[in-house]
């Protein structure tokens, strides 16, 4: 996620008052670009980009188009579809992250972005989590208890790795809509925090 106060959202729709209109609601809340064609779209897109708002439906270069150019350049930026375009078995094989069909509510579009934003914060924090587990597993697998005990370096990474476990725990119960949360802990294909991986 971009550091700083907002996160940055990118509106693209090749109808200007479409991408106006979603970034004027967006705009109390986040730093919000717009894009006006695919080409604009990635243009602007950059690690900074914390989520795209992305037409399916644009002249020359469509949505489908840029999803799959922004990732084949690792560009991992968390994108929704926003489109009128019904979705179809063709969108299982699309890396979005989400898939809204026009016309979108102003609550649809903050709780959109809210839920792929949350994503993007346990995702970081998950990966830092596992990292952490793995240097502490390596290090009680190598050192002895008594190093282990005197090692300040060792303390020092533990109380690193149970703060960002309560980050987790925290991040989690930032989503606000139970069937939501309890859906995100079922699909999500990374490892549980089991007391295996904790201990």
């Amino acid at each position: 996620m971009a550091s700083g106060d907002t996160q940055t959202v990118l509106v693209v729709d090749d109808e200007p008052d479409v991408a106006d209109a979603y970034a004027a609601q967006l705009r109390d809340r986040y730093t919000v670009w717009t894009a006006y064609s695919g080409q604009q779209a990635l243009e602007a897109v950059d690690e900074t980009v914390d989520v795209v708002l992305l037409d399916r439906r644009m002249p020359e270069q469509s949505g489908d188009d840029v999803l799959e150019s922004l990732r084949s350049k690792g560009i991992e930026t968390r994108v929704a579809m926003v489109t009128a375009v019904d979705p179809d078995f063709d969108i299982i094989e699309m890396p979005f992250d989400d898939y809204l069909t026009k016309p979108v509510s102003r609550t649809e579009l903050f709780d959109t972005v809210e839920r792929l934003l949350t994503c993007a914060k346990y995702d970081e924090q998950f990966q830092e989590f596992y990292s952490l587990t793995s240097k502490l597993a390596t290090l009680q697998a190598n050192k002895s208890q008594s190093e282990l005990e005197n090692s300040e370096e060792f303390a020092e990474l533990t109380e690193r790795r149970e703060n960002v476990r309560e980050q987790l725990d925290r991040t989690l119960s930032e989503f606000n809509d139970d069937a939501f949360a309890a859906m995100f802990r079922e699909l999500n294909p990374r490892p549980p925090l089991t007391d295996e991986l904790i201990d």
